[in-house]
């Protein structure tokens, strides 16, 4: 069984989540001015990785909000 997480591990999370956020959303802008193709292969790629961050932090947070109901 999971353990919860304190509340100063759930507000680093969601700092995280949101820096990880505000990255894809500049990459995903940035993208479309890039004309060098290995900088564009770059924003491609931290795209694809920060998508990934995003949802395995968002998982985090899902399951500890379903282990803090159970402990209800």
């Amino acid at each position: 069984m999971a353990k919860q997480l304190a509340m100063h591990e759930k507000l680093e999370v969601h700092e995280v989540l949101l820096f990880k956020t505000a990255c894809l959303t500049k990459s995903t802008a940035m993208l479309e001015l890039v004309e060098d193709s290995e900088l564009k292969k770059l924003l491609k790629e931290d795209i694809k990785l920060s998508t990934k961050a995003i949802k395995d932090l968002q998982a985090v947070l899902k399951d500890d909000q379903k282990q803090t109901a159970k402990g209800r």
